[in-house]
């Protein structure tokens, strides 16, 4: 991609500035949907004389091809909400990593109100209505459209995510090393500099006692608990392990925006006062490899979360210092945490090598027995069922339930007791899993992209997890949202062996901005309609911008025609190119379906 000369150019930060703002489309546009190799170059008016005469270098395929009006200014959400006629304002550039829910400037003014003494800062703190952004989030200078998969397991690059303080402090270990322009991670981390898969391998062989590895030790779906740069859980992939990885936003400087990055699914999110936003019993592994989280402190209450997550005969790989060493205080904690699993009924099956590991067994007889001497605090089991979105931690264990879920890939077709739950019969599930796998197939053919071009994919609405299903072929890995105003589905979108998050979309995600090539929102719109400011359509389609990646695609289905024109309607302010089309519904009547393009801009 060719370099613009910025040197001409001084621009004030925050001041209300017609701004030179490029539209860099580099082979843009595909097939049936949009026209290949139409790449354009837009600026304002006021600027097109400036950048003649200046001269920039392009590349070959741009061309100075017209204008658009939006502004860079810091623009602020009014109520009633105000959308300039020259189109959503842009973000200035120093809030080109702008994550609302965890926006450090914000959470400073709530220090005083936050119990500190348990990482209360590190969880979402999102602002009110009107001290939220209402600008688009521009690209970093000198952005560059992703590495792709496989590629970007190993290699990303450095203008991306342009932050050295991981490479320093954590090159040692083998997390990642600065390459000329790329990033390039080994695939090591703090307790596996030699690099995951020989780790990965000893974990096998500790939970099958020598005789197998992670997947006939019957682990599917794995929870990494501070997952730094996610290498342990992409070399979980060869083993067709899912793994869910997330880390808080702190010291370890956008740790899951180089996850992200790389393709590997990941999120921001901390274990401190809050349940993680995860069914319950989704889990046959959950790992902490120097996690930094004090599993000891307050009666055990982070770990008795862990024991939610964990499905029965599910493992705790604890891989830190106090399983291995013994000065300082670490036999201490090491005594505390294991009473601490004793009284939840786990069983510890294997200690070496600075890793042990317990099961969590299914014996409701030993609960009960530890819950009469007063060594814990039983659940009410009707809890289990409740989305777990903000919901304070439960200093209390739940009694075990019978899961007995296939290996994959039968999983992906199973018909769970979640579902059941629901009244959802079996035929429907049925139906609805064919349904989308018609859907994908005419989906990929009208984007008409090739399969590199799409990695990083978000269910907005994942009702039963279908739509994934359908991509489970797919070099993709899928985010499935359930929101928590609709039915629990996630839990049987686990039982089927996907990965997902429970998600109010009155508020953005907690992910980095530019973090998906596809966005999926089927009755998404109409699910908030009639709601307060915050979840209006130009909310949620401000927060769809934000986690999109520059070229990346938004398909939104299963709204009335009022809710599609007032998208189209509005997708040039958000700098989008739409397409309209009509495809069968799950009723098979004909319906809208809008799919959608990010342009790729940036501000000069």
């Amino acid at each position: 991609m060719g370099i613009i000369n910025m040197r001409a150019f001084d621009w004030k930060t925050g001041q209300l500035i017609t701004a030179a703002l490029l539209v860099m489309i580099a082979s843009f546009y595909t097939g049936t949907l949009f026209a290949r190799n139409s790449s354009f170059l837009y600026t304002t008016p006021q600027q097109q004389n400036v950048q003649q005469n200046e001269n920039p270098s392009v590349n070959d395929s741009a061309s100075v091809s017209g204008a658009f009006s939006n502004k860079v200014s810091l623009t602020y959400r009014t109520i009633p909400l105000s959308i300039p006629e020259t189109g959503i304002n842009i973000c200035p550039l120093t809030y080109n990593e702008y994550i609302p829910c965890h926006d450090i400037s914000y959470i400073n003014e709530l220090m005083s109100k936050l119990d500190l003494s348990r990482r209360e800062e590190l969880e979402r703190h999102c602002p009110p209505v009107q001290r939220r952004l209402l600008c688009l989030v521009p690209p970093p200078t000198d952005y560059k459209i992703p590495i792709r998969w496989p590629t970007s397991r190993d290699y990303v690059w450095r203008s991306n995510v342009n932050h050295t303080h991981l490479a320093e402090v954590k090159g040692g270990q083998n997390w990642v090393h600065d390459k000329d322009q790329l990033w390039w991670f080994p695939g090591g981390g703090t307790h596996f500099k030699n690099g995951a898969s020989e780790y990965i391998q000893r974990l096998g062989n500790m939970t099958t006692n020598e005789t197998g590895d992670l997947h006939s030790a019957g682990v599917f779906q794995v929870l990494d608990v501070g997952c730094g740069v996610a290498s342990f859980s992409a070399y979980l992939l060869p083993f067709n392990i899912q793994t869910m990885s997330f880390a808080p936003k702190d010291g370890h400087e956008n740790q899951i925006q180089f996850a992200l990055e790389r393709g590997i699914g990941a999120m921001i999110s901390s274990l401190s006062t809050k349940q993680l936003p995860y069914p319950s019993n989704s889990f046959e592994m959950v790992h902490c490899s120097r996690c930094r989280v004090d599993w000891h402190e307050n009666d055990g209450i982070l770990i008795k979360e862990v024991d939610r997550l964990l499905r029965p005969n599910g493992y705790f790989i604890y891989s830190a210092p106090p399983a291995y060493r013994k000065d300082k205080d670490f036999p201490l904690i090491w005594d505390k945490l294991t009473n601490l699993t004793s009284a939840m009924c786990w069983k510890l099956i294997a200690r070496k090598v600075q890793t042990a590991i317990w099961i969590k067994t299914d014996d409701n007889s030993c609960l009960n027995q530890n819950a009469e001497q007063k060594f814990i605090t039983i659940c009410d089991s009707t809890d289990d069922f409740n989305p777990s979105f903000k919901t304070p931690l439960r200093n209390c264990i739940a009694e075990r339930v019978s899961l007995k879920l296939p290996p994959k890939p039968q999983r992906l077709s199973e018909y769970s007791q979640s579902l059941i739950k629901l009244g959802i019969s079996r035929e429907n599930f049925l139906a609805d899993t064919i349904y989308w796998q018609d859907q994908v197939r005419h989906y990929w053919r009208l984007m008409n992209v090739e399969e590199k071009e799409v990695r990083n994919v978000m269910d907005m609405n994942a009702l039963l997890g279908g739509f994934s299903v359908a991509l489970s072929t797919w070099p993709v890995w899928v985010m499935n949202v359930v929101p928590v105003s609709m039915n629990n589905t996630l839990s049987a979108i686990y039982d089927r062996g996907l990965l997902g998050a429970f998600h109010d979309w009155c508020e953005p995600f907690s992910t980095y901005p530019r973090t998906y090539d596809l966005l999926h929102a089927n009755k998404l719109f109409s699910t908030y309609k009639n709601r307060e400011d915050g979840c209006l359509q130009e909310d949620i389609m401000l927060e769809m911008d934000r986690v999109l990646r520059p070229q990346g695609y938004i398909i939104i289905r299963g709204e009335d025609d009022s809710v599609i024109s007032r998208i189209v309607d509005l997708a040039p302010k958000f700098l989008w190119e739409t397409q309209l089309h009509f495809l069968e519904d799950d009723q098979k009547r004909m319906e809208s379906v809008l799919f959608c393009r990010k342009k790729f801009w940036a501000i000069l």
